[in-house]
């Protein structure tokens, strides 16, 4: 016996087809909405783990720029102190200059020249005399930038000719005026002879006890 389905089956099959497609999109839109959530929890666990990172760091940069201020402050405290000591170095040894430079245009005047006055303003002397001849007056100027280990760089303002007052014939001189700068005692020492102003000292007050 022949038995005929009259009932509507791929209408059935069609339905049984699209209820699976729904149930699969909506599977498919729970995983995808899963999967994003996971996605977004873990980036939010990384960007609060690299926020509490910068924020140490943030702090870390707060701290070492107060060190690196208080190292700034320090350093320019230890500039001034040294600054003051060797203010003070320098006004003790100062002191001794006008030894050093009576002793230096004793040595370095040649003969044929007559110093008649010199004044000092800070490092720097200004001296005026007569000579016989321009030579001396070079010669005085050679001795004064390459011999003396306390005078340093003359310079030659002034030089003219004037008759000699006493002379009867009516004889003239050289009248120069000139600057030379006298060292330091440091100076003197950072030259490549440390020591040495202690021991022209020496020598200079050895020299004013026994004439």
């Amino acid at each position: 016996m022949i038995r005929i389905n009259l009932l509507p089956h791929r209408e059935a099959k069609r339905k049984q087809k699209r209820t699976a497609f729904v149930a699969l999109m909506a599977l498919g839109a729970l995983a995808g909405a899963a999967l994003v959530l996971m996605i977004g929890g873990y980036n939010a666990s990384r960007i609060a783990i690299q926020n509490e990172r910068n924020l140490v760091l943030r702090n870390a940069n707060a701290e070492l720029d107060k060190k690196i201020a208080k190292i700034a402050t320090l350093k320019s405290e230890i500039e001034a102190l040294k600054a003051r000591q060797q203010a003070v170095e320098d006004l003790q040894g100062d002191r001794n200059q006008p030894v050093y430079l009576l002793d230096e245009l004793v040595r370095q005047t040649p003969e044929g020249v007559y110093l008649k006055g010199f004044k000092q303003e800070g490092q720097k002397v200004l001296l005026n005399g007569y000579a016989q001849s321009q030579e001396r007056v070079a010669e005085l100027l050679r001795n004064l930038s390459g011999n003396s280990p306390w005078l340093e760089r003359p310079d030659l303002t002034e030089v003219r000719a004037v008759p000699l007052a006493q002379s009867k014939t009516g004889r003239k001189v050289v009248e120069f005026t000139l600057g030379v700068a006298i060292k330091r005692a440091r100076e003197k020492d950072e030259n490549g002879k440390p020591g040495a102003a202690a021991a022209d000292g020496a020598k200079v007050a050895a020299a004013g006890a026994h004439p």
